[in-house]
């Protein structure tokens, strides 16, 4: 992408944003967060939920780099790095004097751990891929750590402000999952399975400025109407994800609360199984990509907050190329398409949607409906996200789901033949691997972006729009991100204005 350490996300921010007066930050107090859905587990190296980062990420767990509000790259646990000419060795000069939460020293010695077993064989990690280019690491002090890759990769320092690039203790780390052990401002305290995780601040941080809050709770309510009712008796203080958009709409009036309707990374598609009958045809993937109403889905789905897409990329993100067009909605296309491939009358099939995620929940209930218009008929099975997980993502039993990719510069997936989508494309991976070794900006913009024209020519998914943020709030929270760059909800710098 750009000189990688002059990169940065663009993001639209509101005016109103912009001109927020400068306030004393107070210090102190208890936030609540609720989000919709409990992570399987606290290890963002073990497992690719959003769920995992959204709680931990930024929060208890830090990388060498991380993103901040305005979606720009900056130094987290390394202070500074740079980057040679030819692009392939990056010299990291870490922070002096972090500790981790059992008191572990963070130094050039773990920092090399922690990409090695990123890079091990037998690695658990869910995108060893993002480290596998890494030919030598080498620890020139305690405090500067080379890395040398053995290719351009226009990637490497987005993915390394990811959660999976995360640093854990080497001598803390294998119940990460369960009680992990970070170097960030607030510090684990305990997890009540089904109900909440609770942080404290971690009076040694490197940064004494921050946090300004005491303690962190992160509760789990799946229900959005159960979201708001705690929200207003005061028993929640954000809800981070609002599950039920009109209910922004109906609270955005309220003085006592304020919603951000910003940018996020988050795609929300239908998945399809592209080695399953009858989704394996392109015909009946265009067909469907022809019955698709996008700006229908969003006022029904979202209560109108959401932004049409064409293919896997977010609006947000530069190099992005507006593709919604590409099969324009068009009903009777849609049947004639159908009946040239073989299916006149149409036919039946499953959408399995995870029940605890509401706006997959009605995203799918809108799908099947425009879908019946064309002879596509569809049983929605509610599915829990666990099974969800097991089922549809690593077994790949089904045919059609709801869901969102939360994950920035994620389109790589599509050039993974086993990833759930099971789509296999020469052509694309082809183009995704020159876009990430291409030489200039005039290339990187014309190789992504024939990566997502090939993804939306072939009508991998059901490409429908990129998820607002939403967050819904009291009034007294100050400091929340109007824009969610990334899927951490990082609240370092949060606090409560009394």
């Amino acid at each position: 992408m750009k000189k990688i350490m002059l990169f940065a996300l663009v993001f639209s921010i509101m005016p109103a944003f912009l001109a927020m007066p400068s306030i004393a930050v107070e210090k102190g107090g208890h936030l609540v967060v609720c989000l919709s859905v409990e992570p399987p587990g606290l290890d963002p190296t073990a497992n690719s939920a959003a769920g995992i980062d959204r709680v931990v990420w930024s929060n208890l767990f830090e990388t060498l780099v991380k993103v901040n509000a305005k979606g720009e790259f900056v130094p987290g646990l390394a202070e500074k790095w740079q980057i040679s000419e030819d692009g392939l060795v990056y010299t990291f000069h870490l922070r002096k004097g972090v500790r981790f939460h059992n008191g572990e020293p963070f130094n050039s010695n773990v920092a090399a751990w922690n990409f090695n077993r990123a890079m091990d064989e037998g690695t658990i990690n869910p995108h060893p891929e993002y480290f596998r280019g890494v030919s030598t690491i080498e620890k020139k002090d305690d405090f500067t750590l080379v890395i040398t890759l053995k290719e351009v990769d226009a990637l490497f320092i987005p993915h390394l402000a990811e959660g999976d690039a995360s640093m854990l203790p080497s001598g803390a780390w294998e119940n990460a999952k369960a009680n992990p052990v970070g170097t960030g401002p607030f510090k684990f305290v305990k997890w009540i399975r089904g109900d909440r995780v609770e942080m404290e601040r971690y009076p040694e941080y490197w940064n004494p400025e921050i946090p300004y809050l005491d303690k962190v709770t992160f509760r789990f309510i799946g229900d959005p109407s159960a979201q708001v009712a705690a929200l207003k008796a005061g028993d929640v203080d954000v809800i981070a994800y609002v599950g039920s958009p009109e209910t922004a709409r109906g609270l955005v009036k309220d003085k006592n609360f304020k919603v951000y309707a910003g940018a996020t990374t988050t795609e929300v598609i239908l998945s399809t199984n592209n080695k399953a009958k009858p989704f394996d045809n392109k015909l009946v993937r265009i067909a469907m990509a022809h019955a698709f109403n996008r700006e229908m889905i969003i006022d029904l789905a979202m209560a109108g907050y959401g932004t049409p897409i064409g293919s896997h990329w977010s609006p947000a993100a530069p190099y992005y190329i507006d593709l919604k067009n590409t099969y324009p909605y068009d009903p009777d296309r849609a049947k004639r398409l159908l009946a040239q491939a073989g299916y006149p009358d149409g036919f039946e099939a499953v959408l399995k949607v995870p029940s605890n995620i509401e706006y997959a929940v009605r995203t799918g209930e809108v799908v099947a409906n425009l879908l019946a218009a064309v002879g596509i008929r569809l049983k929605i099975e509610m599915v829990e996200w666990g099974q969800w997980i097991q089922r549809v993502f690593k077994e790949k039993e089904y045919q059609l789901t709801t869901i969102g990719h939360s994950e920035a510069w994620d389109i790589g997936i599509y050039a993974k033949p086993g990833y759930y989508f099971q789509y296999d494309s020469q052509e694309f991976r082809d183009a995704y691997h020159k876009a990430l070794k291409a030489p200039s900006e005039e290339e990187k913009a014309k190789l992504f972006g024939l990566c997502q024209k090939i993804i939306a020519g072939d009508a991998v998914n059901g490409f429908l729009f990129s998820a607002p943020s939403l967050p819904l709030m009291k009034s007294s929270v100050m400091g929340w991100w109007e824009n969610y760059p990334t899927i951490a909800v990082d609240c370092t710098q949060v606090w409560l204005k009394k």
